[in-house]
């Protein structure tokens, strides 16, 4: 969800999965999965979607070129979770928000001079970077990494306050259409890479850290005050350091790095899914290869604030959006196929982690997850919402309103970052002066300051 949604907790003791993601092909060999490799070629030759089109249950094959193949198997039935008789998507005229003007000037200024590396050990890291778009114009050779690269520094506001008395809202979805929601209420702080007014570059006191993500959960009670907290290093060969405050034992532990992996608090997504820019592993792990430019489907920016209310404010029981949302816009994309490095694949949950990314702001729109034999295994639609950030204007930001479907185990999870009462987070300036405090959100001596 940088992210604004990391809501899940680790229990103390969570086991890690211990599915094989099998090693990353030697280039001659590499093959997408075949379903992508299927709609790849299905989709070479697109037109356009004319504003005002629906595609529903009765016509969506002949816009099947621009769904995402995830999309397509909730279309055709071929899975558990299926398109309801009054499913259906408007297309309206495709918008594009001005990215912010001082992530645009650091992409002009410093882009150029950004590369990519590799270290001994075989991880990939991106040399000079120093703010803004590390890659304006990827090319080969390794435009996937490129646009990996392009994902992991997109930007978002300096400070995300998920407010404690307007906490974001997550449900899930078993088989039974049993449903349990929980609230969760988050910070997120960009301690370096900045380029919003009235920040320093990079904050002193974080030194290494560029990135911080701290997230309590409020509810069930049973849960509250659990947190998390992930700092992101600036060292490519630093992994990610995790945090979890367990309210029971008045103490926080440090995770294991195979927590990345760790099915979290009964949701379908792991840890290296929470970012809501739709990638949260990093860059020193994994590997990327491009793998096509295509137009596909997506519901952003401007859309109904009416998200935080699940069920009542979706088409159920698949837990998709109602058409009162707002128009669906066609999206130009760039599609990469995203793995562990061979040398630390052995163990990973995902074997692959296909990701359709809006080729203007650079989040994943769409992602595809695939397991170690590259079968289905979810699907992830994101939907990005534009925010008027203080001193930046209005653009597309982090908040967001999303669903994954497990396919496999038959189990849903929505996410939204506006509550019932359609109130969303706060950004940099606006908002309250506690968020700012860098100790309590975003340093690991914070969490002992919990229930004091």
């Amino acid at each position: 969800m940088r992210t604004p949604f990391k809501f899940a907790l680790f229990a103390v003791g969570a086991i890690a999965l211990s599915i094989s993601a099998g090693a990353w092909a030697e280039e001659p060999a590499y093959q997408p999965p075949a379903p992508m490799q299927q709609w790849l070629t299905e989709s070479q030759k697109q037109g356009t979607i004319q504003p005002g089109t629906t595609i529903n249950s009765s016509n969506w094959q002949q816009y099947k070129q621009f769904l995402p193949y995830g999309l397509q198997t909730i279309f055709n039935g071929s899975s558990f979770w299926k398109a309801p008789a009054d499913f259906q998507i408007t297309v309206g005229p495709t918008k594009y928000l001005p990215l912010p003007r001082g992530y645009v000037e650091a992409s002009e200024q410093y882009g150029s001079q950004t590369s990519m590396g590799t270290t001994a050990s075989g991880h990939h890291f991106v040399a000079n970077y120093v703010a803004g778009e590390p890659f304006p114009n990827p090319q080969e050779p390794n435009k996937g990494y490129k646009l990996l690269a392009d994902v992991w520094f997109s930007y978002v506001p300096n400070l995300y306050a998920q407010q404690l008395d307007h906490p974001g809202v997550s449900c899930t979805q078993d088989r039974f259409r049993n449903i349990a929601c929980s609230t969760i209420a988050w910070i997120y702080r960009q301690v370096g890479y900045n380029t919003d007014p009235g920040v320093p570059r990079d904050l002193p006191q974080a030194g290494d850290t560029w990135f911080t993500e701290w997230f309590m959960v409020e509810t069930p009670e049973q849960s509250r005050y659990t947190t998390n907290l992930t700092m992101f290093h600036k060292n490519p060969e630093l992994p990610e350091d995790d945090y979890v405050f367990v309210p029971a034992l008045r103490r926080s532990l440090r995770l294991s790095v195979n927590a990345r992996c760790a099915p979290a608090a009964g949701s379908d997504f792991v840890l290296d899914d929470y970012k809501t820019v739709g990638f949260n592993g990093g860059l020193a792990l994994f590997d990327s290869r491009f793998l096509g430019h295509r137009k596909v489907v997506d519901l952003l920016d401007d859309y109904t604030h009416e998200t935080g209310k699940f069920p009542d404010d979706y088409l159920m029981p698949l837990g998709f959006p109602k058409p009162s949302w707002g128009n669906w816009q066609l999206r130009d994309a760039d599609i990469i196929d995203v793995r562990r490095v061979r040398s630390e694949s052995q163990g990973y949950c995902y074997g692959s982690r296909i990701m359709y990314v809006d080729s203007h702001f650079h989040y994943g729109i769409w992602i595809d997850i695939y397991d170690s034999n590259l079968k289905l295994w979810k699907i992830f639609w994101n939907a990005p919402r534009a925010e008027t950030v203080p001193q930046i204007g209005h653009v597309t930001t982090n908040s967001t309103t999303g669903s994954v479907w497990d396919v496999q185990n038959e189990h849903m999870t929505m996410v939204s970052t506006v509550d019932p009462a359609g109130v969303g987070p706060k950004f940099n300036q606006d908002a309250p002066p506690d968020y700012h405090d860098y100790n309590k959100y975003c340093t690991p001596g914070g969490l002992m300051q919990i229930l004091r």
